[in-house]
């Protein structure tokens, strides 16, 4: 078993040499799709692509959705609603394989709660955190070139047993089934997600191919050409719109209630800056959404009872879904949805990067 330190540095040394740029394609085929977990969509919607944030267009990438899986029906519902295409809506565990199509590329983000720093981290001492046996099941069926799995940055600090963690139980399952298999730990805002959300990528390419992952090179920040998107640029322009705009999920009835106590350092109890990232969205929020960073009060910024919590349309821009995609959901349904979606603009970068690492220098 690889020594996690050793992986970790590996994976996050800024080198060149493992990052590549996103913005051409090479000459290669149309990669068939499984999505399983894949919850409301929104990495289902970045491999996609085409669609458009914050006046930016991500063109169309070369793959084709041709399945997709959750257990929850309001989250099928969602997808339905957006896809136009009816995910198998049951429990991954007990999925017909006949019903699964060939594919080239299985993706998904197994069940997280139990590997999150804000949980339990009962980790694969968990029911949950063993779900992803059932991707592996799935990827030893179909036999894709390659996959791609998203979790939590705690799941790399989860102890599964006394000298390995639960990140280094995963990879070696993965790569006992003949995959080069690499992580990387992506930030979201480098990417130009307007919010701090770092997660693991997990991407295995079959061995015969003799290829590796190379990840995305950011856009943002520090290492990018360009400033970080900040709350302010995704949603200023949503405040005063509230039963006013014809943007979906975005009225009287689309926001959070529950109540700001002056002094209490708590979950939400705060509200985000308009001149940076957001914080991560979190799903189990219990309606303690982050209060938006305008007050309807502003010569007593300070004072809760002009705070109001963030919409979900305003959730939905932070994480970077397009304004045409719509929660057809109760906004606690909606919350949760978000908050559990992989940002689509992140999960467009690492599809591109996939494509790159799959067929650059091969022959036009």
């Amino acid at each position: 078993m690889q020594n996690l330190q050793q992986t970790f540095l590996e994976n996050t040394a800024k080198s060149t040499r493992d990052t590549v740029s996103v913005e051409i394609l090479p000459k290669g085929n149309i990669l068939r799709t499984i999505s399983l977990f894949s919850g409301c969509g929104g990495m289902d919607l970045g491999f996609r692509g085409d669609f458009q944030v914050q006046g930016k267009r991500f063109e169309k990438n070369p793959y084709e959705l041709l399945f997709a899986n959750d257990i929850v029906q309001r989250i099928c519902d969602t997808y339905a609603y957006n896809f136009k295409q009816t995910p198998v809506c049951c429990d991954i565990k007990d999925l017909d394989y006949s019903l699964l199509p060939e594919a080239d590329i299985v993706i998904g983000g197994f069940p997280c709660q139990d590997f999150s720093l804000a949980g339990k981290r009962r980790g694969l001492n968990a029911t949950r955190g063993k779900l992803y046996l059932e991707m592996k099941k799935v990827i030893a069926h179909t036999k894709p070139m390659a996959f791609v799995a998203e979790n939590v940055d705690g799941i790399r600090r989860n102890r599964s047993g006394e000298d390995t963690s639960a990140l280094e139980v995963i990879l070696d399952d993965f790569r006992s089934l003949g995959y080069t298999v690499v992580y990387r730990a992506l930030n979201a805002a480098d990417y130009g997600v307007p919010q701090n959300r770092i997660r693991i990528i997990i991407v295995g390419i079959q061995n015969t191919l003799h290829r590796t992952m190379k990840y995305p090179a950011p856009t943002h920040g520090e290492q990018g050409r360009y400033p970080w998107a900040t709350a302010k640029d995704a949603i200023d322009d949503l405040w005063d719109q509230l039963d006013k705009t014809p943007i979906p999920n975005h009225t009287s009835r689309d926001y959070s209630k529950a109540k700001f106590y002056p002094g209490k350092n708590m979950q939400g109890n705060c509200r985000i800056r308009a001149d940076r990232p957001s914080p991560t969205i979190r799903s189990e929020h219990h309606g303690n959404i982050e209060g938006h960073y305008r007050t309807t009060n502003p010569e007593h910024p300070e004072d809760v009872r002009g705070w109001r919590r963030l919409s979900v349309r305003e959730c939905a821009r932070l994480q970077t879904f397009p304004d045409d995609f719509v929660f057809p959901v109760s906004a606690s349904d909606a919350y949760k949805q978000i908050d559990n979606a992989v940002p689509p603009v992140l999960a467009w970068h690492i599809a591109r990067a996939l494509y790159i690492s799959l067929f650059e220098d091969q022959p036009l």
